[in-house]
C-alpha cells in the first residue's frame, strides 16, 4: 500500500515540482562562484582566481561538511512536517562525551565512537517517541530537549572544554584520506550515500514522503506513523552525533557550547535546497547543494572582509527569500 500512496498524483506533483528549485539552486551556486571570483580578481589581479585555489576549495568543503551531515537528517524531519532543534546541543554533547571517554576513562577511539553514536541514536529515539506518542509538536519537544542536552553537556565538564591530543582522534577532523580528500568531506559523503539511497530507493523513504504528504492518508494506506517518526528523529540524532565528533576532532577538544546555532544552519541548508517547509518534499542532493551554497557565500564574504554582522543579515535574508520563493511556487502548483 505505501507504494501505491507514494505514486499517487499528490506525491508525484511534489516530486516533480522540486526539480525547478533544484536546477535553480545549481545555477545559483555557479553564479555565486563566478561572481565572487570576478570580484576578487578585479580587486587583486596578481592573486588570480583566489576563490578556486585548491586550498580554499578544500577549506569550503571542510566548513560545509559538519553542517551538511546534520542537514541530511533535518531534511527528513522537515519532510514529515517536523523539525529537530536539539541537533546543535547533540553536537556539543557528542564532542564532550567522546573526549571524556578517551581522556578520563581511557577508552579507545573505536569503542568511544560507538558509545557516542548510541547516545545520539537514543536522543533521537526519545525525541521521536515524545513527538509520535504524545503528539507534541516537534518544535516544542525538541526545543525542550535542546535545553536539557545542552545543560547535560555543561554539567559533565563543569562548563570547561576537555582537550584530547590523541592522534587518531585528531585525524577524524584534520586528516586526509589517501592524501587527497579531507576526512570530514569523506565522512560527509559516507553519511550522504545511505540517506540518498533511503530517500530514493527504499520503502522507508516512500513512507517518509507519504507521511509528509498526508499523515492521515498515509496511516490509512498502512504506513506505521509511529515507527516512521521514530526512524526520522533517530537519524537526526545519529547525524548530529557524527557531526559532533568531527567538529570536536577539528578543534582538538570537546566544547560543551559547541554546536550553538547549528540547527539554524541545517534548516537554512534544507530550505535553500528546496525542502518544502510544509512537508512532503525534500532531497538529499538539494540539501547538500544548499549547504555548499551557504559555504560559498560565507567564504566569499570572508575573503571580501565583510563584517560578520552583515553576514548574519545576509543569512537571514537568504532564508526569507528561499521560503518566499518556495511558498509562492507551492501556491501556484495548487
Amino acid at each position: 500500500m505505501p507504494d501505491i500512496l507514494v505514486k499517487s498524483p499528490v506525491a508525484g506533483v511534489r516530486r516533480k515540482a522540486g526539480k525547478p528549485v533544484l536546477y535553480g539552486l545549481i545555477a545559483a551556486i555557479v553564479l555565486a562562484l563566478f561572481v565572487v571570483c570576478d570580484v576578487l580578481r578585479y580587486e587583486n589581479y596578481t592573486s588570480g582566481w583566489i576563490f578556486l585555489q585548491p586550498g580554499n576549495v578544500l577549506n569550503i568543503l571542510n566548513q560545509v561538511s559538519t553542517n551538511a551531515i546534520i542537514a541530511f537528517g533535518m531534511t527528513l524531519a522537515i519532510v514529515i512536517t517536523g523539525i529537530d532543534l536539539s541537533v546543535g546541543s547533540v553536537v556539543g554533547l557528542a564532542g564532550v562525551v567522546l573526549c571524556m571517554l578517551m581522556v578520563n576513562a581511557g577508552i579507545g577511539l573505536a569503542p568511544a565512537i560507538l558509545v557516542v553514536l548510541a547516545i545520539g541514536l537514543a536522543i533521537g529515539l526519545v525525541n521521536g517517541y515524545i513527538v509520535a506518542w504524545f503528539r507534541i509538536p516537534a518544535f516544542v519537544a525538541t526545543l525542550g530537549s535542546m535545553i536539557v542536552i545542552r545543560g547535560i553537556a555543561l554539567l559533565l565538564v563543569d562548563g570547561k572544554p576537555i582537550f584530547n591530543p590523541d592522534d587518531a582522534f585528531l585525524y577524524i577532523g584534520n586528516g586526509m584520506l589517501f592524501g587527497l580528500v579531507p576526512m570530514p568531506v569523506a565522512i560527509m559523503v559516507v553519511v550522504a550515500i545511505p540517506f540518498f539511497y533511503m530517500t530514493k530507493k527504499s520503502i522507508w523513504g516512500r513512507r517518509i514522503y507519504a507521511l509528509g504528504g498526508n499523515e492521515e492518508a498515509a496511516a490509512l494506506a498502512g504506513v506505521n506513523v509511529f515507527r516512521t517518526k521514530l526512524l526520522v528523529f533517530a537519524l537526526c540524532g545519529l547525524g548530529a552525533a557524527v557531526s559532533g565528533m568531527v567538529h570536536a576532532s577539528r578543534l582538538g577538544s570537546g566544547q560543551p557550547i559547541a554546536g550553538e546555532g547549528y540547527e539554524l544552519d541545517a534548516i537554512t541548508a534544507c530550505v535553500i535546497g528546496g525542502t518544502n517547509m510544509n512537508g512532503g518534499y525534500g532531497t538529499i542532493v538539494g540539501t547538500l547543494l544548499g549547504a555548499i551554497l551557504i559555504g560559498l557565500i560565507n567564504n566569499g564574504m570572508n575573503l571580501l572582509d565583510i563584517s560578520p554582522y552583515w553576514q548574519l543579515v545576509m543569512k537571514g535574508a537568504i532564508i526569507l527569500v528561499a521560503v518566499i520563493i518556495d511558498c509562492n511556487y507551492s501556491s501556484r502548483r495548487t
